[in-house]
């Protein structure tokens, strides 16, 4: 029996070595992708059933930018400690963002406490993907933003462990419910529809959190003389101004499928891929032909 560590290196090896016959899902090469200045995406969680590989693969193929940051929890360590589910799929996205890097896209990789566990190598670069606790970023019209994870601004992760982990399991649960909601929705031709993000806006302690947590994270980028924070971990996709601070959360991979994105000109902008696939993948209805 594999243990995390020896089952963790194998898929490494697996990933690191194969090209593109090793996919499961090949990428895509038709069509021109869009091209941002940056990217951020954060909370793929990676390892569990939650994580929508199909979704981010197709963002991941229809999108390029100058650099990218992974804004933690990209893979989920507490997931795989206690049961290792790690599907071709996770590989692929794993390939694809290793492919950017080395291509020449500057990526950087700021763990969350689901990862945590690469914490212990930041500083370091890994098949040019740089490791960082924070990241400051400049955008093209001059703004410096505080980028990190946002975890040490959850007082239940940092002073109740316990409390966390017990929130996950729930949280699991959750996940589940809602991948067999989703899948009884697909084949009956209906959308995909989150039931956790659904919940979070309609329980009134969940709206109370997301606002302090916010308003938490601002005031941190604000002591530091920034403009703005960039953060993911509440898997609530975001942009506000709070007490002058800009505040943008890229949201997640599990309920939401968001990312943001900053523009050639400096703009901001969060994407709702679901949407955005919604959109460009409906059939092209033609005009009815005229009765004779």
């Amino acid at each position: 029996m594999f243990g995390w560590k020896s089952k963790s290196e194998e898929m490494a090896r697996q990933v690191l070595s194969g090209g593109d016959a090793r996919l499961s899902v090949p990428e895509k090469q038709d069509g021109e992708r869009t091209r941002y200045r940056t990217i951020w995406i954060s909370d793929v969680h990676l390892g569990t059933r939650g994580c929508n590989a199909d979704f981010l693969i197709d963002f991941l193929d229809s999108v390029d930018s100058d650099r990218m940051y992974l804004v933690g929890d990209i893979i989920d360590g507490w997931r795989l400690r206690k049961n290792w589910y790690w599907p071709d799929k996770h590989n692929d996205i794993i390939w694809r963002l290793l492919k950017r890097a080395r291509r020449g896209t500057e990526v950087v990789y700021i763990p969350g406490n689901h990862d945590e566990a690469f914490r212990q190598f930041v500083g370091l670069n890994f098949g040019g993907v740089e490791i960082k606790r924070t990241a400051i970023h400049e955008t093209a019209d001059g703004r410096r933003l505080l980028v990190c994870h946002g975890d040490e601004f959850d007082a239940v992760v940092l002073y109740a462990r316990w409390l966390a982990v017990l929130g996950d399991m729930a949280y699991v649960t959750m996940m589940e419910i809602n991948r067999v909601l989703n899948l009884v929705r697909q084949k009956l031709g209906m959308p995909y529809w989150s039931l956790s993000k659904h919940a979070k806006h309609k329980v009134k302690n969940a709206v109370e959190f997301i606002g302090r947590f916010e308003e938490a994270v601002a005031k941190a980028a604000r002591s530091r003389g920034l403009d703005g924070v960039v953060c993911g971990h509440i898997h609530t996709a975001e942009t506000r101004v709070i007490d002058g601070v800009e505040y943008y959360n890229d949201g997640d991979w599990v309920e939401g499928c968001n990312a943001l994105v900053e523009h050639q000109d400096g703009r901001m902008e969060i994407l709702d891929w679901t949407q955005i696939m919604r959109e460009r993948d409906k059939p092209i209805l033609l005009p009815s032909a005229k009765a004779a």
